[in-house]
């Protein structure tokens, strides 16, 4: 089993004693985890379980947006509250290998699943030759562990995509949606669409939404003119469609949850920002249009670590879980505060439930991150942006001004190059110290399970 290096020892007993010290003169509001939790963090190991939450589009912009809204400017959220914090950097490549600075979801998620960098909007494929390449779930898969994906949104969308399937194009979901990827067709030969080829893998449990794409029917192959959902049936799975079928899930089989016919509702809603800003406002924490059957993330989220724990009662080996809060991103594509922050909210009550479970279970790694940084600026109040901003009362009653200016006003906004936040605790967890790379998640979850 490989040792910590002499550096990431080094830059560890710094943050020790830097988390000890903090610890000791800001109590109220410094770091949450005492510096015996950071040695323990700093240990390697074996994990049996990992759990990995992916908050898409979350930088640290988000986060500090999330924050002051809803617990305050000296408040912390639970995602602040992992011993071992780093950063990594999130840049794509072009065909030939260059850095292609600002990445989206397809590529970075294929990044820390293969550990091999691609191009912008391609699944888990070689950048040049565009050659499938082995993710951390079919790693898992063939070792012997339980597996899980469970987001908000569609599971054919790319992060999700990015650890069942390998398409030259994120576009490739459903059988009917096959345009920018001829050669991954059944008919050519290939592997099918994305929806097929999650089902088709096994997953021990999907949760999301993504419905429409799994009714479409397949085209070719053993299961031609039934839809991917009936598919999915024919190879054992339950197919749930609301949170009475997801809490009425028993183990024993794999499961499809399909929470909604596209992407999940976001759970808050509010005035999107605009041109010349808005009226101050308090978001609305209840989504009327989004119907009280739908679970919340982190109820997919605990019953998935339900599933996979007794999947895996008598086996040595544990289950590897991603959870994706996906419409951080959606929202902060759309300018809508009140929206990303209800999901940057209900995201972090997804990592409360992986801490909560990481307490009991300290065998089992938990990381949590971002696959790309997005829009969103907290701006002076006097300040006047030329594109869109909309003025927040917070919970602590003061007024905040965010700002939305990577497109420009009408389009949607863009992600940006900048590197994110990385955070763990657990067996390997030193390794997110410093500055990273989005590939050297592969190799922290890799190592943590000896996939390899």
């Amino acid at each position: 089993m490989p040792k910590p290096t002499r550096r990431q020892l080094a830059v560890a007993t710094a943050l020790v004693l830097a988390t000890a010290a903090a610890v000791t003169v800001t109590s109220t509001a410094g770091a949450s985890d005492s510096a015996q939790q950071a040695r323990a963090a700093i240990k390697g190991g074996k994990a049996k379980n990992v759990i990995l939450l992916i908050g898409d589009g979350m930088g640290d912009s988000e986060i500090t947006l999330a924050r002051d809204y809803t617990v305050g400017a000296d408040g912390r959220l639970n995602m602040d509250r992992f011993p071992l914090t780093g950063s990594y950097t999130t840049y794509a490549v072009h065909e030939d290998g260059t850095p292609d600075y600002v990445t989206d979801s397809a590529a970075s998620g294929s990044g820390w699943a293969t550990g091999v960098k691609t191009v912008n909007g391609r699944i888990s494929k070689t950048p040049g030759t565009d050659k499938a390449v082995p993710t951390l779930l079919e790693l898992a898969q063939k070792k012997g562990y339980a597996t899980g994906s469970v987001t908000t949104a569609e599971l054919t969308d790319a992060t999700p995509a990015v650890l069942a399937s390998h398409a030259t194009d994120r576009s490739c979901q459903g059988p009917a949606d096959m345009a920018k990827c001829p050669t991954d067709t059944l008919a050519a030969g290939g592997p099918g669409s994305i929806a097929e080829q999650s089902v088709n893998h096994k997953v021990d449990v999907l949760f999301g939404g993504g419905k429409k794409r799994f009714d479409q029917k397949v085209t070719d192959g053993t299961y031609q003119g039934l839809t991917v959902t009936e598919q999915a049936q024919k190879l054992g799975y339950q197919v749930v469609t609301d949170n009475a079928g997801l809490r009425g899930l028993k183990p024993g089989r794999p499961v499809l949850g399909l929470f909604a016919p596209g992407n999940v509702p976001v759970e808050w809603t509010g005035k999107p920002a605009a041109v010349g800003g808005t009226d101050p406002q308090r978001c609305t924490t209840s989504n009327p249009n989004r119907p009280a059957t739908t679970p919340s993330l982190v109820d997919s989220a605990a019953k998935a670590i339900q599933l996979l724990e007794a999947k895996q009662k008598h086996s040595r080996q544990g289950f590897f879980l991603q959870i994706e809060g996906a419409s951080i991103d959606k929202q902060d594509h759309a300018a809508d505060p009140c929206g990303q922050i209800g999901e940057t909210a209900a995201f972090d009550r997804a990592v409360k439930l992986a801490r909560d479970y990481a307490a009991k279970h300290p065998d089992t790694l938990v990381i949590t991150t971002a696959d790309h940084g997005h829009t969103s600026q907290i701006v002076p109040l006097e300040a006047t942006p030329p594109g869109l901003s909309s003025t927040l009362v917070t919970d602590e009653g003061q007024r905040l001004k965010v700002n939305y200016s990577t497109n420009t006003p009408g389009l949607s906004q863009e992600h940006t190059g900048v590197q994110v936040r990385i955070a763990a605790q657990g067996p390997k967890a030193y390794r997110v110290l410093g500055v990273t790379d989005q590939t050297d998640l592969f190799t922290t979850i890799s190592e943590a399970l000896r996939l390899r």
